[in-house]
């Protein structure tokens, strides 16, 4: 995710390979048993493939460089793809209309579950990573073959013109405001078509489990709160109520050893481990 979050991803690489490395399933993790390995094979322990979806504009190996090894050295068979294209290329996604990223995530899906002959996988989505498999768990049935989805910097209600132009200044894409090569970012606006559709009945919708991270310190997804939703198969987590002393904004939690540890838990919670917090800072 540009210049701010690979300085971030430089002072957190550390923590979290301790992180991974500190487990059991550390051997797991050999040269033929990485990130979208498709001859990888689900274990007993984690049977649903764990899909990762990127956030606006940025692209998926830049946003899960230390995310996606996390998972693989737990055990996990993890599998991204950049989605939402435009003219802007690859390097800066996720712009295209939502609608359409979420349908290409539903291929995206039905192909990891043909590869790993797995009935259903999970989802961990940052930022817009967690709006488009909401959308393509409420329209697209997706809610069919998802058993757990963990977000983190979510958003479902939008954020203000002043998080755009955060999240576009930090990846030195001020061009996405002028709406060139973005429709994606009409459709965050408080009130959008896409958004109230989104919210109609309620986000979560029976079947999945849902996990929603958020900072107070998010300046992207303003309100924070837009990440928060109700739901019975639904579980809000507040950074800082976990972690008193993680200061992440909503890029650094792509990289944050302590968001990692409550992903994990989102991923298992019959195994849910009790989180030891780091003191973290990243924007």
């Amino acid at each position: 995710m540009r210049t701010r979050l690979r300085t971030a991803v430089a002072l957190a690489i550390a923590a979290v390979a301790a992180l991974s490395l500190s487990t059991p399933n550390a051997s797991a993790a050999t040269p033929t048993a990485g990130w979208n390995n498709w001859a990888c094979t689900p274990s007993a322990a984690h049977p649903e493939p764990v899909v990762l979806v990127h956030g606006l504009g940025a692209n998926d190996l830049e946003n899960f460089a230390t995310l996606a090894p996390t998972l693989v050295v737990k055990g996990y068979c993890v599998y991204s793809q950049t989605y939402g294209e435009t003219v802007l290329g690859p390097q800066a996604a996720g712009l295209a209309p939502m609608e359409d990223s979420a349908a290409q995530l539903g291929a995206f899906v039905d192909r990891v579950r043909a590869a790993t002959r797995a009935a259903k996988v999970d989802i961990v989505g940052h930022s817009e990573g967690t709006t488009v498999p909401a959308y393509y768990m409420k329209f697209l049935g997706g809610a069919a073959k998802v058993d757990h989805f963990v977000g983190f910097g979510a958003n479902y209600r939008g954020t203000s013109l002043d998080g755009l132009a955060t999240l576009a200044s930090a990846l030195h894409l001020q061009g996405l405001l002028d709406g060139v090569g973005c429709p994606a970012c009409a459709e965050y606006l408080p009130g959008s078509a896409f958004l109230s559709a989104l919210d109609a009945g309620g986000v979560a919708v029976p079947g999945p489990t849902y996990t929603n991270i958020v900072s107070r310190y998010d300046t992207v997804v303003t309100p924070y709160t837009s990440g928060v939703i109700p739901g019975a198969n639904v579980r809000n987590i507040v950074l800082q109520d976990v972690c008193r002393l993680d200061f992440s904004g909503h890029l650094g939690l792509a990289v944050d050893p302590n968001v990692a540890a409550l992903v994990l838990n989102g991923l298992d919670p019959a195994h849910a481990r009790p989180v030891v917090c780091l003191p973290f800072v990243a924007p």
